[in-house]
């Protein structure tokens, strides 16, 4: 986000062991290299095999110094998992935007209960329709989302992984 007077976008990925934050968050990560911005990244995975916290701060812009969000200067706040909000959110700044899965679980349900067999949404993809409800809100071109994707996704996973980013796209924007 360059308003002329921000050079660096803060996102901040939390949710909990098991979700795909971190794979997440290497995706726009490599998209935000793929479009030629200097990032940092940095992983707090305490616990996260038992399912504990698990949060990812990824910073992109001309020049990046730091890869820690500093507190209040988060611009987006991604929470794959809506306990994840209010833990979360002193690292979000004013008017700062929240993305929750909020919205495809209304369409789809809670993810426990999808039905990977009737589905092109699955436990294992959900982060990446996440992604396609951010990919709405950075600059980042659409081949180099989908560049990030393959280089991230298990091989024979990436159509399946392209059409939830896409389906992610779809209802970020209804």
């Amino acid at each position: 986000m360059n308003n002329g007077k921000r050079t660096v976008t803060n996102v901040v990925f939390a949710g909990l062991g098991g979700l795909g934050v971190l794979k997440a968050s290497d995706i726009f990560a490599d998209c935000a290299v793929f479009d030629g911005y200097d990032v940092k990244k940095s992983e707090i995975h305490g616990m996260s095999q038992r399912g504990g916290s698990v949060t990812s701060d990824v910073r992109f812009g001309d020049e990046v110094w730091s890869p820690m969000v500093p507190l209040g200067e988060a611009d987006f706040l991604v929470a794959f998992d809506e306990t994840q909000v209010d833990h979360n959110r002193p690292v979000l700044r004013e008017g700062g935007l929240i993305i929750t899965p909020e919205r495809l679980v209304g369409i789809y349900g809670p993810m426990n209960e999808l039905n990977e067999q009737t589905l092109p949404l699955t436990t294992r993809n959900f982060n990446v329709a996440i992604l396609g409800m951010l990919s709405l809100h950075v600059p980042f071109a659409q081949d180099n989302w989908e560049k990030a994707i393959r280089a991230n996704v298990p091989e024979g996973t990436y159509d399946q992984n392209l059409s939830v980013f896409h389906l992610g796209r779809r209802f970020g924007t209804e």
